[in-house]
């Protein structure tokens, strides 16, 4: 049986910890530093320990991630490549979702389905193709077969492509799924993904989000060391919710889905967050990131 059909009853979810190289990579300002009096401020109000932040930064420079100047809370680290880390939104991927919270990503009824046979011997582009298909919100029907609901195909052969299997990848589409006796698409979608569990992370996203609504509504809004540590909260809950959603289409989920109100939180959080205290190289990346994901959902405006 796969993960996706063992739906017994979910576990009540854990927020995402926060690790030193998260944080770090998540406080790159849009010149491209670190000011490590906010790092060390920032890790103190997430529980870190000055020595957690002192050994990280080490090791990032002694990777070739950064360049530091200066020592301890006066230091400014510099990152060498693009360093927003894990924490960063896919863009595409975030945008999907809001379209289709939107109702603007309809689905057709086709499911699109994959079958590949990679010898052992290039077992590691057998699994970076298996990975890849996880990723984009497949799920397994059998062993090297798998099923998604979204139009996905494309961005699967291009990936076995760079990988060297594109001949060992089938796929076709059929709008006559049947799994056991199991033929209704959201009986299909319920046994095949873990929906009770990407329900719970969503959950865990709407109470951090309608919380922090209400912290930026009140007259003690969050500002400084605050709202960057809230911000960073509010990335990694978002990220721990969306990294296992496979965005099945609302005609497949069971009404109403916990992704659609959490996410609409979180696009309100960050509308707030970003205009908290203006823009410039001074802010962390991270902000345009998440308001660059969520803005290119919305639907262009009406002719004038």
């Amino acid at each position: 049986m796969s993960d996706g059909q063992q739906n017994g009853a979910p576990s009540e979810p854990t927020a995402p910890e926060v690790g030193t190289r998260t944080l770090v990579h998540a406080l790159v300002r849009e010149d491209g530093t670190v000011d490590t009096g906010e790092l060390y401020a920032v890790a103190e109000a997430l529980g870190m320990s000055d020595q957690q932040v002192r050994l990280c930064v080490k090791r990032l420079v002694a990777e070739g991630r950064f360049t530091q100047e200066g020592r301890g809370r006066k230091a400014r680290l510099q990152a060498c490549a693009d360093a927003t880390g894990a924490i960063a939104p896919d863009v595409e991927y975030v945008r999907h979702a809001y379209r289709q919270d939107r109702g603007l990503a309809p689905w057709d009824g086709t499911w699109h389905l994959f079958a590949f046979a990679v010898p052992e011997a290039e077992r590691r582009a057998r699994d970076s193709l298996r990975d890849t298909l996880l990723h984009l919100g497949a799920a397994p029907l059998q062993g090297g077969l798998y099923v998604c609901a979204n139009p996905i195909g494309s961005i699967v052969e291009a990936h076995a492509s760079r990988l060297g299997v594109l001949p060992a990848l089938t796929r076709f589409t059929s709008r006559d799924l049947r799994v056991g006796e199991e033929t209704d698409p959201r009986g299909l979608a319920a046994l095949l993904w873990p929906l009770g569990r990407v329900a719970e992370r969503h959950r865990a996203l709407a109470t951090l989000a309608s919380a922090l609504l209400g912290r930026l509504a009140g007259p003690d809004r969050p500002t400084g060391t605050e709202r960057l540590t809230s911000a960073v909260e509010l990335a990694a809950v978002f990220t721990a919710a969306m990294r296992p959603d496979p965005l099945l289409p609302p005609e497949l989920l069971p009404q109403p889905w916990p992704g659609t109100r959490a996410r609409g939180l979180a696009a309100r959080c960050w509308e707030q967050l970003a205009a908290g205290d203006g823009r410039g190289p001074e802010q962390p990346r991270l902000f345009r990131l998440y308001e660059q994901a969520v803005t290119a959902a919305e639907p262009p405006p009406p002719p004038a």
